[in-house]
């Protein structure tokens, strides 16, 4: 049992960090005593490597584990997003809404509102083009059922949260994509803002301030109420 438990350690993606650090950490160990001869300082490069690999991941590491994050796409707008914590934003990250597989990537709250960010990444060969402000397409492709999941998907939060405040709250839904070039700034599409990735930030801080700090605290408790976590510890 021991021998299985063991073997299913090693295998967890929740502990592909633990392999990696070790690996870093044994190469230097033996590199290291190798080529100045000795097993003491060949410990020393080993710990030393270990630690640097630890404080690196403690600085880049996501609020949503990696090997549960469906793209890297959603690990960029969340490094955007961090930076807006100094300004009185509060991010929510990979919210399910009930009832339903949709998920919400980014429920952002701060003085200018409430947003749904999700994060697209798309082929960078093929173009992106918009016609009457109806329709998005990705190469020959028609994006109208993502940006319909978009909106929804905001609505659906906008009723949750307002239900458990008792009063009306508006969520702005949107699309950050990443890879083509997006031939406009920003542009609202069936009722859906669209946009670069990264332009994420200048999308949610240009807007006229409009949320108290404590209204910024009751919509995102609610919020964290009535959407729960998709990938719950």
């Amino acid at each position: 049992m021991e021998r299985a438990s063991l073997r299913g350690l090693l295998h967890d993606p929740r502990y592909r960090h633990l392999r990696r650090r070790a690996l870093i950490a044994a190469a230097a160990g033996v590199v290291f005593g190798v080529l100045l001869g000795g097993w003491r300082i060949g410990l020393t490069a080993a710990i030393l490597a270990w630690a640097a690999d630890a404080v690196y991941r403690a600085r880049t590491m996501s609020t949503v584990p990696a090997w549960r994050r469906a793209s890297a796409a959603e690990r960029r707008t969340e490094a955007q997003l961090k930076k807006l914590e100094r300004n009185g934003y509060l991010t929510l990250h990979a919210r399910a809404i009930p009832g339903s597989e949709a998920q919400i990537d980014h429920l952002v709250v701060g003085p200018t509102g409430v947003y749904a960010v999700d994060s697209e990444k798309w082929d960078k060969r093929l173009p992106v083009r918009v016609q009457t402000h109806r329709k998005l397409f990705h190469g020959p492709f028609n994006r109208k059922p993502r940006l319909d999941e978009a909106r929804w998907e905001a609505a659906q939060a906008s009723d949750l949260i307002s239900k458990a405040l008792g009063r009306e709250i508006t969520v702005v839904p949107s699309l950050a994509i990443y890879g083509p070039a997006i031939p406009w700034r920003i542009l609202n599409i069936r009722d859906v803002d669209v946009f670069s990735g990264g332009l994420v930030r200048k999308w949610i801080t240009k807007r006229e301030r409009s949320l108290t700090t404590a209204e910024i605290d009751a919509i995102y408790r609610a919020a964290e109420r009535v959407l729960p976590a998709r990938y719950p510890e």
